[in-house]
């Protein structure tokens, strides 16, 4: 292992024939097992214990990520349209391009979720074509306000998917999430939902949202979470909660741009 300087951080670099991304585990046996890599984002932090340990449980998701968890391959792309968003000089026109681009990715990886069946189609030159189709049934629901961002990529790739809302407050002397409006499509019981909330923080308001599905006869294993950034607490809280859905992200870091629906809608 050698050590190189960017500015006045120490990064650690692991000499080894593949480096696996943030989202990739490295094999057991391999001889980059017992390496690590030290990934410096946020170089301001004070060193408190609460800082550390937030440090400790999101290094723990990432190098140890539960079956829930499926985070997006970390790309130069991906990645750059994080710092824009994390950048607190960006404009709003830059800021809402690189979500809607960022909310598009995940919304892709989302769909190849759901579940399809096996199809034969005739192409313009007469050839049997082997491929496949989306089961119907699918269904969005996006918990309001931030998650409303997330709704026109969903229709850009689904044009004629139905889409529910979930009204969720979190009171400022309990804390605690209270659902104030929900509607959904009268059959939702037999679909599989895409919930949309682009910043998973406390992960309150998506225990809320996923409780009021349930009581309206929707099964947890046919809900796909689709977040932009997620914290580890965020995503302990849920899995803890609600071991069989699905968690789909970017990222998953203890700082999150909990500005983002503010900046999106410009009310901030």
């Amino acid at each position: 292992m050698s050590s190189c300087f960017i500015g006045t951080l120490e990064l650690d670099v692991v000499t080894c024939n593949s480096m696996p991304c943030h989202n990739q585990q490295v094999a057991r046996g391999s001889k980059c097992e017992q390496s690590t890599v030290k990934q410096v984002r946020f170089a301001n932090g004070d060193g408190s214990d609460s800082e550390s340990v937030e440090k400790q449980s999101e290094a723990a998701v990432n190098s140890d990520p539960p079956i829930q968890l499926k985070l997006l391959p970390l790309t130069d792309q991906i990645r750059e349209l994080q710092t824009i968003i994390r950048d607190k000089t960006t404009s709003r026109g830059d800021f809402v391009f690189c979500a809607d681009r960022l909310i598009r990715l995940v919304v892709e990886e989302g769909l190849n979720q759901l579940p399809y069946t096996e199809c034969t189609v005739t192409t313009p030159t007469g050839q049997k074509y082997e491929g496949v189709r989306f089961k119907r049934g699918n269904c969005g629901v996006s918990i309001m306000r931030s998650g409303e961002a997330m709704e026109q990529g969903l229709r850009d790739c689904c044009r004629s998917i139905r889409i529910g809302k979930i009204l969720i407050q979190t009171d400022e002397e309990t804390l605690k999430a209270k659902v104030y409006y929900a509607k959904f499509p009268p059959d939702i019981y037999r679909r599989k939902i895409l919930l949309m909330y682009p910043i998973l923080s406390s992960g309150n308001a998506v225990i809320e949202a996923v409780r009021v599905l349930i009581d309206h006869g929707v099964q947890p294993s046919h809900i796909i979470l689709l977040s932009l950034f997620s914290t580890p607490h965020g995503v302990n809280s849920i899995v803890e909660e609600f071991p069989e859905i699905t968690i789909l992200t970017t990222e998953v870091h203890s700082v999150a741009p909990t500005h983002f629906g503010q900046k999106y809608f410009g009310t901030d």
